[in-house]
């Protein structure tokens, strides 16, 4: 374990499931400062269109941020495991998802020796990982997407869900951008391995907005106005489905901001202090409450 900034601790390249023939599957662990109690955690996926992007980084516009936010959270009590997942040159659809899920069980078996508390831990994510995280909340131990890499017993339930300009419903995000529907070299065909309109029930099953269902844990949605990638009809969209299902979710669409808050700091900061906020609260930091994912 390295020391980090402000008395976090840092365990890098953690190994926390494996597919032979494949690269290890990690993640970076930003643990926070010693403070003597069991600490909650957030798994992190990073965005970039599912074909790049990597875990050690937030999106261009916190490059050179001291403390980093990863950094930021940690130090405010709440572990930051940032997790590596298959990208779409590498597998094709649900295989992120099993992946993310993998990550979330590793979490929570190794809770017990790193400190952690096993029933609060949350997803956060950024485009495509914004995606990832809200399956995380909405899917919640489903067989069909469940995977059966790492650790198989623990539950891959969280508490919260923290979702940045993420994509909602895959098969609607080709119109929403102007793209051509039969396009097979966009992010999200090559997701799924086909064009949207040609594999209906695999961008359905793909789509968050699909698995809203009563009783899903607390959603935050956070989009730019100007996002020109992923359009913030996306978030509201699935908002409202959010809404009606009478889950607990808030949504902010952050002015003169486009994709990954480009052309606005002040976006860039409201949506860190916003997501900290959002954490430390569903985790239960600084009160002792917890909201328990396993209910």
């Amino acid at each position: 374990m390295l020391p980090g900034p402000g008395g976090t601790r840092l365990l890098l390249g953690v190994p926390y499931a494996a597919v032979p023939g494949v690269r290890p599957f990690e993640l970076d662990l930003i643990l926070p400062p010693d403070r003597g109690v069991t600490a909650p955690s957030v798994v992190f996926l990073h965005g970039g269109g599912w074909r790049l992007g990597s875990r050690r980084t937030v999106g261009p516009m916190y490059r050179g941020a001291s403390p980093t936010p990863f950094e930021r959270v940690a130090q405010a009590g709440i572990a930051v495991a940032s997790v590596d997942y298959r990208l779409s040159g590498e597998a094709t659809f649900p295989a992120q998802l099993h992946d993310a899920k993998a990550a979330v069980r590793w979490l929570r078996a190794r809770a017990g020796e790193l400190g952690l508390d096993p029933l609060r831990i949350a997803a956060w994510g950024e485009s495509a990982g914004g995606h990832l995280a809200a399956l995380l909340g909405l899917t919640a131990d489903d067989p069909a997407l469940e995977g059966d890499l790492g650790f198989t017993g623990p539950s891959s339930q969280v508490t919260a869900v923290v979702a940045w300009y993420a994509p909602s419903d895959i098969a609607a995000v080709a119109a929403d951008t102007g793209a051509d529907l039969s396009d097979a070299t966009t992010r999200e065909a090559l997701l799924l391995g086909a064009p949207a309109a040609d594999v209906p029930d695999l961008a359905a099953q793909a789509s968050p907005i699909t698995h809203v269902a009563p009783g899903a844990p607390p959603v935050l949605l956070l989009h730019g106005a100007d996002d020109v990638f992923i359009p913030a009809v996306q978030s509201a969209r699935l908002h409202a489905a959010l809404a009606d299902a009478g889950v607990d979710t808030d949504l902010e669409v952050l002015q003169g901001a486009n994709h990954m808050w480009l052309g606005s700091p002040t976006a860039a900061q409201r949506a860190l202090d916003r997501t900290v906020d959002e954490l430390s609260r569903r985790l239960g930091v600084g009160d002792g409450t917890a909201e328990d994912p396993l209910r």
